[in-house]
């Protein structure tokens, strides 16, 4: 397994060992012991799986008062994956991190809690995975606009679709600094 920090180095790109041959492949997607000893000690307490048609972006997500880490993967097509560090007093907030995450390169990507998260849909269909550290609370669901231009992500050029909830979240520097998370320090 190779974990590698991202251009954020509390977001984490990870390549499982994935072990191949004609019959088709194997590999560990978690093993709480290997991923502690690269720093991931996380107890996750919930896995999703979402289904997207092609040009589906969902996001940006995150919660406030139950924060969620995720380590999140595609078993099907592939996404562009982002990551936006909201952390009210941060010292990278508003920056983000991408990576394609495909079930062909079979990449992770560990998105610590306090981050906004989002992903669109590349292939003509994508199964995305991931695990969570804490329990989805529909009411403490909050976001960021996707396209904000403060944020400057490079999303892929294509047209995309939204749901009705996620075509009205406001820009970051518009947000009422209560309704982000507090920067704690590094993980």
């Amino acid at each position: 397994m190779k974990v590698t920090p991202m251009d954020h180095p509390e977001v984490l790109l990870i390549e499982p060992a994935v072990y191949g041959d004609p019959r088709g492949f194997f590999m560990e997607s978690w093993h709480a012991k290997k991923y502690a000893e690269h720093g991931l000690t996380e107890a996750f307490v919930q896995d999703n799986h979402s289904r997207s048609i092609r040009g589906v972006l969902r996001g940006l997500h995150y919660q406030l008062k139950h924060p969620q880490g995720k380590l999140v993967r595609v078993v099907l097509g592939e996404v562009f994956d982002v990551a936006v560090d909201i952390r009210r007093g941060s010292p990278r907030f508003g920056e983000w991190v991408g990576v394609h995450l495909s079930a062909a390169n079979h990449r992770q990507l560990y998105i610590p809690p306090g981050f906004a998260h989002g992903f669109c849909t590349l292939s003509e269909q994508a199964d995305f995975l991931y695990k969570c550290t804490d329990f989805y609370a529909a009411g403490d669901e909050c976001g960021v606009i996707w396209n904000d231009p403060d944020i400057g992500i490079e999303w892929p050029d294509m047209e995309y679709l939204l749901s009705d909830k996620d075509r009205v979240f406001s820009r970051l520097r518009e947000m009422n600094p209560d309704t982000l998370p507090e920067y704690r320090g590094r993980r």
